[in-house]
């Protein structure tokens, strides 16, 4: 399956687009999501990204630095990511 591509402002509007994709993605194998163009984050899509990790499979989530850095501030980076990113990786 391709990879869910997070938009660059993942608001809650973005969130509930994103909600029907990202219910049809889970199955056996985790979804694979690109957060790499993502600059403004907020808390609706925090939430779900972390049900997307805790549904079926999970999820396989590659970061920008403001994901990360939202995600770090949020306590999330450990629930998120498959090993928790340093704060240097953030910057």
């Amino acid at each position: 399956m391709n990879p869910v591509t997070l938009p660059a402002s993942c608001n809650r509007t973005a969130a509930e687009a994103l909600l029907p994709e990202l219910v049809a993605a889970i199955g056996s194998q985790p979804i694979a999501i690109d957060g790499s163009a993502v600059s403004q984050i907020g808390q609706a899509m925090l939430q779900l990204l972390v049900s997307a990790r805790r549904s079926g499979a999970g999820a396989v989530i590659t970061p920008s630095a403001a994901l990360l850095d939202a995600a770090m501030l949020a306590g999330l980076a450990g629930e998120l990511f498959e090993d928790e990113p340093c704060a240097e990786a953030a910057a």
